[in-house]
């Protein structure tokens, strides 16, 4: 396994968001990694931010992708979490120290050594590349602690949103604890609010779900929520909801009013925002929020563990994000209708089609 892994995939090449086809070399499989061959991988909103430099300057060629699955294909010498065979997933990290407190409690993601490394777009000396590629691709290479196994009783396609929509608004929505028969309201429904919605609604909170694309309505009633908010452009229609929800979660990866969406909280309620927008910078009156009395954070992923526990509760509780397959020419027009909110509402890649 001293060789390099010839990859086919899908990459940016400059900040024009513009995906063309590229094939590249990974790293030889090592002694803690496995190689996966990629059956799905699926197309989040923050791939698309990331590949145009919303978040920064990036460096290109550069593969987007963070929602993987797929079989694994071979073994580092060390590896006993996996065996050649297995149905494996990967997510948002692909490495960190390991050693530090956050790491060892399963919390990888917010390693104290700052050694945590994306899935994509990061330095990384062993990659030929020099940064880390990631699943709109054939192949993976990838440190065994940082893939899931995918059960059975879940398809590929079905599995992959769960890697990254999943697992970031399935993290707070636990966190938040809240009770059976609560108001829990979920802004934006898109690849990540519907999950939102689904999981909150299995946990058996009575949901509201605020949209501003009509024509979902019917979908989001379809998924047992108590009522949808089509949410007008000067947020009026919000008003009737001041002081109702004991929790909201919001996935919007825009800049947009928060102060509507706040005051729809009682006093003491807590608002976790998980989208991204822009810079990752969000513009909030203070004034409304100190008026409104309410909790306001922020989440980022999950760990490794509190990511394989929602891949196992959502395929043991038949939570299934609704997608849509497509092939790695139609990747282009797919983030195209992300962007216009057309997605209806997670783009699937078929990687035999690389």
């Amino acid at each position: 396994m001293s060789e390099t892994v010839k990859t086919k995939g899908y990459a940016a090449k400059d900040a024009s968001g513009k995906l063309s086809p590229w094939e590249f070399e990974r790293r030889p499989v090592g002694d803690d990694d496995i190689l996966i061959d990629i059956k799905f991988a699926s197309i989040c909103h923050s791939d698309i931010h990331q590949e145009k430099g919303h978040w920064g300057e990036q460096i290109y060629p550069q593969v987007p992708g963070h929602e993987i699955v797929g079989v694994v294909a071979a073994v580092g010498k060390n590896v006993t979490k996996f065996k050649v065979g297995d149905r494996a997933g990967v997510g948002c990290m692909v490495d960190s120290c390991l050693e530090c407190d956050s790491c060892k409690a399963g919390e990888e993601h917010f390693c104290d050594h700052g050694k945590t490394v994306f899935t994509y777009g990061m330095p990384s000396e062993t990659e030929p590349s020099g940064i880390t590629q990631g699943g709109y691709s054939d192949k993976l290479v990838v440190r065994d602690h940082f893939a899931v196994h995918i059960p059975d009783n879940i398809s590929f396609e079905e599995a992959a949103p769960l890697l990254c929509a999943g697992i970031t608004t399935y993290s707070p929505l636990m966190r938040a604890q809240f009770k059976v028969g609560d108001k829990v309201g979920v802004a934006g429904i898109g690849g990540l609010g519907h999950l939102a919605v689904k999981i909150a609604v299995s946990k058996g909170a009575k949901v509201y779900a605020f949209t501003t694309s009509e024509d979902k309505v019917e979908d989001i009633k379809s998924w047992g929520v108590e009522e949808v908010i089509v949410v007008d452009d000067e947020f009026k229609n919000m008003q009737a909801y001041n002081k109702t929800l004991d929790y909201m979660i919001s996935t919007i990866p825009y800049q947009f009013n928060v102060a509507a969406y706040v005051m729809c909280l009682k006093p003491g309620g807590t608002f976790t925002f998980v989208g991204m927008p822009e810079k990752s910078e969000i513009t909030l009156n203070n004034l409304m929020l100190a008026f409104a009395r309410v909790n306001f954070n922020s989440s980022l992923i999950g760990g490794i563990p509190e990511t394989q526990e929602v891949v196992n509760y959502c395929a043991d509780n038949g939570i299934r994000p609704t997608i849509e397959i497509i092939n790695a020419e139609e990747i282009n027009e797919a983030w195209e209708k992300v962007e216009n909110k057309d997605a209806r509402y997670r783009y699937v890649i078929d990687a035999a089609t690389f």
